[in-house]
């Protein structure tokens, strides 16, 4: 897939102030700091599409991105923030929630592991929330420059062992990339291409 046009839609902390058009949604969401907005502008060609910041937990929307006038791609804020307020946490989790659990358009939710860490207990659990709803997802490791292909190797091992211990059938689909290299772009577009491809031959679904 190409993208040619990503355009900035709305941003809001409630699931019905959505936008109500029935196009294929991917959701992206991550620990904060996991390198969520770099990658999201790496995906469509855009330098400052998403806004980065050297200041974890920036993102406390829900962010819409219309991408080839055809699908949207939806920016969620990071969890596991400690430095914002218990207060202000507990909203937008309940939003994040909320759209996970009722947003119908949301096809695939893409969750960001930073590929150098080993496997941290909070993303497992937001994996297995992910899991225990029947949320469509796949993993996307960022980052993957920072570390050598053989630690790379082994924290994913990681990752699949933990996943497959705690009663998960199958490793989900994922990704390993580097939003300085451009490494898993193809990838990840591909996937998202084939998606859309098999949404749109059934047009009664959306």
């Amino acid at each position: 897939m190409k993208i040619n046009t990503a355009e900035f839609i709305i941003s809001n902390s409630e699931v019905s102030k959505c936008p109500t058009e029935r196009l294929p949604e991917y959701a992206f969401i991550g620990r904060s700091n996991v390198g969520k907005s770099s990658l999201i502008n790496m995906l469509t060609n855009h330098k400052s599409l998403a806004k980065t910041s050297g200041r974890p937990g920036k993102t406390q929307l829900i962010n819409h991105f219309k991408i080839n006038n055809n699908w949207f791609l939806v920016d969620l804020p990071g969890y596991g923030y400690a430095r914002v307020s218990k207060k202000t946490k507990e909203v937008f989790q309940k939003f994040i929630t909320d759209y996970f659990e009722k947003r119908e358009q949301m096809v695939c939710a893409f969750v960001l592991i930073d590929i150098r860490l080993e496997a941290q207990a909070i993303d497992l659990e937001f994996l297995t929330y992910l899991g225990e709803y029947e949320v469509p997802f796949c993993i996307i490791f960022t980052k993957a420059d920072k570390i050598s292909k053989t630690k790379i190797d082994s924290h994913v091992a990681a990752y699949k062992k933990k996943m497959l211990a705690n009663n998960w059938e199958e490793m989900p689909p994922y990704f390993v990339t580097s939003s300085t290299e451009g490494t898993g772009k193809d990838s990840v577009l591909h996937y998202i291409d084939e998606i859309n491809q098999e949404v749109f031959k059934d047009l009664n679904s959306f």
